[in-house]
């Protein structure tokens, strides 16, 4: 049994569709601003900090440990790296529908139709061999392969491939991004738990130093020198500071355990040097120059690509306008009983067929998801030029935070000093009568008060240089 089948008047078809398909919406220019200033301010120099890896801007072996610990466990960064594997699927994806889809299809029926029909009176004179009719009920046995392939000639489904492999891109810049604020991110964290510490001791011994003087109030008192009313108010001074060394050993534990979930694990000490927070020099930061960041910065990197996927789309979109090729074929056998399933020529099915469809009308869902991906076309244009503008913000800013952070850290380092130097001399001139209790309450209490904002004023020191080298785009390689 034959079977061949090809579309007749294609051509005239194609004329007609091609008419039909003629308003086609165009497609909008984009041009977006990738400009940026010449310099962050004076300095035009393009040696930039964010080129050195992260195990050579970090000096503390206990934070490269940590880094590398988090690098492995952290479960922000094992999603992201899912979503790689999920954009490569859908590579393989859109490479298969590029290619034929080829199958097997085997069937068997039984079909009995009435003898006072048309169909039925024309099986009964049917004879297979002489004196053989048609048998009743009829069987239908069929073994054949098929094939179906979209002939791609508005690149439609290219296009389709071109955009999945963009966003595949744009998902490792993801995960590039994901490390470099994971990096730094450890690290502040790593120093504001050193703060801390160092808060701590600074505390406990000004705990001491005010024991010190609630005893020699007491002293005095006994000698009539003084009231209770001066016992009393150093002793809610050393209460106070007590409390205070609470709240630091509160703030230590939540930051511990704050690096250990960013590790990936249940709480447990974070191995740190305790002592000289205070001796710790960042970094030299070389911010480079502002045009560097779209090549060193993962975020702007990933929204250009995403950019570039949209207008894939707008493309991919526009395509469903026009006409779709399509072609078809099948071959195999056919027969109503098995042992004439093989029997050939008799048995031998094969078709082939060409079909070209076109939108006519009611295009109202296609005007309506061209729209859409021209708008998300615009939507990635804006976010891209607001990921530059962003950068070069973060970076001026925390340019501007570490220079005002170094003058205002050598101010407080002399206050500190000062301060350090008024305790000796007011607990000189209280035991000696030339000055009230009060006099010696508040120089403690500044003492501490700006020795607590020295520690802080370092930990954001760090901090900034930190941040900035996050800014430049550094972390990641």
């Amino acid at each position: 049994m034959y079977k061949f089948r090809i579309n007749g008047g294609i051509g005239l078809l194609s004329i007609c569709l091609a008419i039909a398909s003629c308003k086609v919406p165009a497609i909008i220019s984009t041009k977006e601003n990738r400009s940026v200033p010449d310099s962050y301010g004076n300095n035009r120099d393009t040696t930039n900090t964010s080129d050195i890896e992260w195990r050579k801007f970090f000096t503390d072996q206990n934070l490269i440990s940590l880094i590398d610990t988090a690098l492995k466990n952290n479960q922000e960064l094992m999603i992201t790296l899912q979503e790689i594997e999920i954009a490569k699927n859908d590579i393989r994806f859109r490479q298969g529908a590029l290619l034929p889809t080829v199958g097997v299809r085997a069937g068997a029926g039984v079909e009995k139709v009435g003898r006072y029909t048309s169909q039925g009176a024309g099986d009964a004179s049917t004879e297979i061999t002489p004196g053989k009719e048609m048998p009743d009920p009829l069987t239908d046995l069929t073994i054949a392969a098929y094939a179906n392939w979209e002939v791609d000639i508005w690149k439609k489904l290219h296009n389709a491939k071109k955009a999945a492999i963009t966003r595949y891109l744009s998902t490792v810049e993801g995960k590039n991004f994901v490390v470099t604020n994971l990096v730094a991110e450890v690290a502040n964290s790593y120093y504001e738990l050193r703060s801390f510490d160092n808060q701590l001791v600074i505390v406990k011994q000004n705990i001491e130093l005010q024991k010190n003087a609630l005893e020699i109030v007491k002293v005095q008192k006994e000698a009539a020198r003084e009231t209770e009313l001066a016992v009393k108010k150093f002793e809610a001074e050393v209460l106070k500071s007590q409390s205070m060394e609470f709240e630091i050993l509160q703030n230590i534990k939540e930051t511990e355990n704050k690096i250990n979930f960013l590790l990936g694990r249940y709480p447990q000490e974070i191995t740190r040097d305790k002592s000289n927070f205070l001796d710790l020099l960042p970094p030299a930061v070389n911010s480079g120059i502002p045009s560097q960041l779209l090549a060193n910065r993962p975020d702007i990197k990933k929204a250009e690509l995403d950019l570039a996927a949209a207008k894939l789309d707008v493309k991919v979109a526009r395509a469903e306008f026009y006409p779709s090729l399509g072609i078809s074929a099948a071959a195999g056998f056919q027969a109503f009983k098995p042992s004439y399933l093989f029997k050939t020529p008799e048995s031998l099915l094969y078709s082939l067929a060409g079909d070209i469809a076109a939108p006519l009308i009611n295009r109202n869902a296609i005007k309506a998801e061209f729209n859409s991906a021209s708008s998300r076309q615009l939507q990635a244009m804006y976010n891209y030029e607001r990921t530059i503008l962003n950068a070069y913000f973060e970076v001026s800013n925390q340019l501007s935070n570490i220079s005002n952070l170094e003058k205002s850290y050598d101010l407080k380092s002399k206050q500190v000093d000062a301060l350090t130097r008024s305790i000796e001399v007011s607990n000189d001139l209280f035991k000696s009568a030339r000055a009230d209790y009060f006099e010696v309450l508040m120089t403690q209490r500044d003492a501490l008060e700006s020795k607590l904002e020295l520690i802080e004023t370092k930990k954001q020191e760090l901090n900034a240089v930190v941040n900035i080298y996050r800014n430049l785009g550094g972390g990641w390689k």
